[in-house]
């Protein structure tokens, strides 16, 4: 009964690691516009509509983010191999992982720049400089919490993949949880905000995304500031339920059935939410209906 509770606690706290690295994950992303709504950030000057957003997208978010997960937990784990302190160990291999992010950040951004100057579009020197140390700020919070959640599951629940291993599939799943979750959000409600609520991107409206802010040019720490209220938070608790719904139907039902109870309840929880997911979605449909001109509009036509 011990060791349930035990395990249970440790779920709990995993889910809250992972519902902070998701949040952080996904600001990080939006603003270095890392993501699904990147390619209209890229069309963009091709348009003919120059802009201000920091583009580092030198990959998808759970490529990118297997990497500086399973690099930061590698080097911690290399780190607690010469016997230092767990904590420190985290905190340096996090720390060294971020570097990295920073150097991809960097030379991402140049590099999509440079190859659309025959349209115009600049470098952007204080964009580079204000831009990177946000995200690598944002970065390294994602990094820590994931790393140290995969430390509990690979320490306190004895989980055989090792560390670097744990960092690498679950540095995957946050990136792929941030990319499903809080992208959309993104690129619907910020960058095509000019667009009326479910009209979609017509072709003619390629690239054409909201460049200007309240006062003066829109920039990505504005993005950022807007993703966080809702796109962040969606995320964070995405990848945190994610976490906390895996380890707890392993630590209640792993010993069920030589292993088959966790199984089984794991294909309920997907059925559960796949029936949820299409009440939601049918529910929506009915009560708004397929997008269509304002009555008022209409009505003066």
């Amino acid at each position: 009964m011990e060791s349930i509770v035990f395990g249970i606690g440790i779920t709990a706290l995993a889910g809250a690691l992972a519902t902070v690295a998701g949040a952080a994950e996904n600001t990080e992303s939006d603003i270095g516009s890392q993501g699904d709504p990147n390619s209209q950030v890229q069309l963009a000057p091709q348009m003919g509509y120059l802009h201000r957003i920091f583009n580092k997208a030198v990959a998808g978010e759970p490529p990118a983010y297997g990497l500086w997960v399973c690099l930061g937990a590698g080097i911690a784990w290399a780190f607690m191999a010469m016997q230092i302190n767990p904590i420190l160990a985290i905190i340096l291999g996090s720390g060294l992982a971020v570097f990295v992010q920073g150097v991809y950040a960097t030379t991402a951004y140049l590099g999509r720049t440079a190859s659309l100057a025959k349209f115009g579009q600049p470098v952007y020197i204080d964009v580079l400089k204000s831009m990177t140390t946000v995200t690598m700020a944002h970065a390294f919070v994602a990094i820590f919490t994931a790393v140290t959640m995969c430390h509990l599951i690979n320490a306190a629940l004895g989980h055989p993949f090792p560390l670097p291993l744990l960092g690498l599939v679950w540095g995957i799943a946050l990136g792929a949880a941030g990319s499903a979750t809080g992208n959309p959000f993104y690129g619907k409600e910020r960058q095509y905000q000019s667009q009326k609520f479910g009209a979609g991107v017509p072709i003619s409206a390629s690239g054409n995304i909201v460049r200007y802010a309240e006062a003066g040019e829109r920039n990505s720490l504005d993005n950022g500031w807007f993703s966080a209220k809702l796109g962040g938070p969606a995320s964070g608790i995405c990848f945190g339920m994610i976490v906390f719904l895996e380890l707890w139907r392993t630590v209640l039902f792993e010993h069920v059935g030589a292993g088959w109870g966790a199984i089984i309840v794991g294909i309920i929880i997907i059925l559960v939410f796949a029936v949820i997911d299409r009440y939601i979605e049918v529910w929506a449909r009915k009560n708004y209906g397929p997008y269509g001109p304002a009555k008022e509009e209409e009505a003066t036509a």
